[in-house]
């Protein structure tokens, strides 16, 4: 009779383990043990975006504007967009399946897809993508009467590298570690929001960003403090490049962009990407890349960043796959799709 006891106790606690097993998913970065998507009582697909730090993000006010979009033109879908940590907690929030579309640096989705840096050993390979958007450069922001000339001037100063587990951050990190300086700074993490006040109070010397300019974040600065963009010289620029670092693009953020610059300021940009999950399904997203491109105007209202978004431009700077909802506008529209960009499963 013992014999047979511990014989169920064995069946039980195995189909547990199996059970388990089958419920947690955890492929490659999603342990999400629901359907990714899923109807409402109105029989429309749910769609969560996750944006940015809150309304001084350009990823906040693109992504908030394009749920709107959706809700309006489409009878299918039922966006809603929230703010987030950006570009980091952005994909791994697609990659738990919390949420289905987001905005990320086209940099932070290669370190997900590859693995790297705060995706280590946990590559994320459920990513996939509608397109790059536009470019986002690196803005190194400080008071205009600020001693601070130079990145190497920075060495012994509070300087905000950006919200905690952020894109921002990690590029904060590659540039200042490019430049020699990170381990020398205090870091100070922050939101845009918080970062715009403590610099207009002097509580830090120095704000990194990586963002569409005009940026409603520096403006928040500018309107109260006049400011000033650092250059990142070239020297630096081909360090970051040598790295193995082939996103980052040369680009000038010309002067009186914002008050208080007088001059050019020389820095390098990464480019904004949609990223939505492998596994929501190809007419949803097939809809939101046909709301994305034909309201480019709506979505100008929101940030005049979106008059740069082009279809045309839609593989610049791409690290990750296309998805195959994607790959069907483009086709339609008569864009070629390289084969580097098309899924393998």
């Amino acid at each position: 009779m013992r014999k047979w006891k511990a014989i169920g106790v064995l069946f039980v606690v195995l189909v547990g383990v199996v059970a388990a097993g089958c419920i947690s998913g955890g492929t490659s970065g999603t342990s999400t043990s629901k359907p990714i998507v899923q109807k409402n009582d109105q029989g429309k697909w749910e769609i969560t975006i996750y944006t940015g730090s809150g309304p001084g993000s350009v990823y906040f006010a693109i992504g908030s504007m394009l749920a709107k979009v959706i809700n309006k033109k489409s009878n299918d879908i039922a966006a809603k967009a929230v703010t987030s940590g950006a570009s980091v907690a952005n994909c791994k929030a697609v990659g738990k399946g919390e949420a289905q579309v987001a905005i990320a640096q086209n940099d932070v989705t290669w370190y997900a897809w590859e693995g790297k840096f705060q995706f280590e050993g946990k590559p994320i390979k459920v990513l996939r993508a509608i397109g790059t958007l536009y470019p986002e450069p690196v803005q190194i922001v400080v008071r205009a009467d600020s001693d601070i000339k130079t990145l190497q001037d920075l060495a012994g100063k509070k300087v905000v590298v950006g919200a905690a587990g952020s894109g921002t951050a990690a590029t904060a990190e590659r540039v200042l570690k490019a430049a020699g300086v990170w381990d020398k700074i205090d870091k100070i993490y922050q939101t845009f929001e918080e970062a715009a006040q403590s610099l207009v109070l002097g509580q830090v010397d120095a704000e990194f960003t990586v963002i569409a300019y005009p940026a409603p974040a520096v403006n928040q600065i500018a309107v109260k403090v006049p400011v000033r963009i650092l250059s990142i010289p070239d020297d630096v620029i081909q360090k970051l490049h040598d790295q193995g670092y082939p996103f980052y693009v040369k680009v000038i953020i010309p002067k009186g962009t914002y008050n208080g610059m007088t001059e050019d300021a020389q820095t390098v940009a990464v480019k904004s990407t949609l990223i939505v999950h492998k596994d929501v399904p190809d007419e949803v997203v097939y809809e939101i890349t046909k709301i994305l491109y034909g309201n480019l105007d709506e979505l100008a209202k929101a940030h005049q960043v979106a008059k740069q978004i082009d279809i045309n431009h839609a593989f610049d700077g791409l690290m990750i796959p296309l998805h195959p909802g994607a790959i069907k506008y483009y086709e339609e529209h008569g864009i070629t799709v390289p084969d580097k960009y098309k899924p393998k499963e």
